[in-house]
């Protein structure tokens, strides 16, 4: 006998699923994608170095564009150059004021060069004047007669073979320059001057000029005296500056401190010249670097 099938068995066999898997593909597709949230991201510390760089390189620069401060511009755009270089290196710091402070150092010291040469051409172009020299001598000549200026003709006076007298008045534009006596044969007077100076070499003598330079230019800055210059020259030709051996003159002339309109400077300044014909020589003056020179008896 067959047992009959009750109606509906077989669905109640599989409904009960039917929702779940429903539910579930729901689930599956309905449900929207959640990303995970990301941090923040840290910033990077100040670069503190690379700060003081870039502040010391505009300081630099600054200074580099001002002629009268042109030393404090030197002085720290090779600071700032080498701090910019480190500050550069270092890690998880910014890089941006590092390699600014680069770049303005750099710029500043090409700007400072250019401007040194800039006033370093104003002042040598102040401080040689026109070059035209002009000579007045005294009218008594020191160790000459009264007469003897009178005699010299001017075309050949202040030559080797004619110098000017001890007193004359040198003159350019710039400078004017008197020698005022000249001592042979000082060399003890010189030697004990200074513990450096050495006794001169065999056969020779120092001498003493004693000259005064007076700055007579228009620049308002004023002029160093060492664009003046006074050298011996030999009986044989032969020109001694002074600078073949380095000694203290007793009661030395300052050449490196500037003097205004109408400032003089007075003092010795000591030159070994050759024993034998010392007396024979003569002084080579220049006054002023591109100044005609002309010159003087050392008698």
């Amino acid at each position: 006998m067959t047992t009959p099938e009750l109606p509906g068995v077989g669905s109640q066999q599989t409904a009960p699923h039917q929702p779940q898997q429903s539910s579930l593909a729901q689930q599956d597709h309905g449900a929207p994608t959640q990303t995970p949230p990301q941090p923040p991201k840290a910033k990077k510390p100040l670069n503190v170095l690379g700060l003081i760089a870039l502040i010391t390189a505009a300081l630099g620069f600054i200074f580099a564009c001002i002629p009268g401060a042109l030393i404090v511009g030197w002085i720290l755009l090779p600071i700032a150059f080498v701090l910019a270089l480190v500050s550069l290196f270092l890690k998880d710091k910014p890089k941006w004021m590092g390699i600014t402070a680069l770049i303005v150092s750099i710029v500043g010291t090409i700007v400072g060069f250019a401007v040194f040469f800039s006033v370093l051409a104003t002042s040598v172009d102040n401080a040689i004047g026109s070059g035209d020299t002009k000579v007045v001598e005294p009218s008594n000549a020191a160790g000459g007669t009264s007469g003897a200026a009178e005699a010299k003709p001017a075309a050949n006076a202040g030559t080797r073979e004619n110098p000017h007298p001890i007193g004359s008045v040198i003159e350019s534009d710039d400078w004017r320059l008197v020698i005022n006596s000249v001592s042979l044969a000082a060399t003890d007077s010189v030697v004990a001057a200074s513990p450096i100076n050495k006794p001169p070499t065999a056969g020779s003598e120092y001498i003493i000029v004693n000259y005064s330079t007076t700055y007579i230019g228009d620049d308002a800055n004023g002029q160093m005296p060492a664009f003046v210059s006074i050298e011996y020259v030999t009986a044989d030709g032969k020109t001694i500056n002074g600078l073949d051996k380095l000694v203290v003159a007793p009661k030395p002339i300052d050449t490196t401190s500037t003097l205004y309109k109408n400032a003089t400077a007075t003092g010795n300044k000591a030159i070994e010249v050759p024993t034998a014909t010392a007396a024979q020589g003569v002084l080579a003056v220049r006054p002023g670097m591109l100044a005609d020179k002309t010159f003087v008896a050392v008698k």
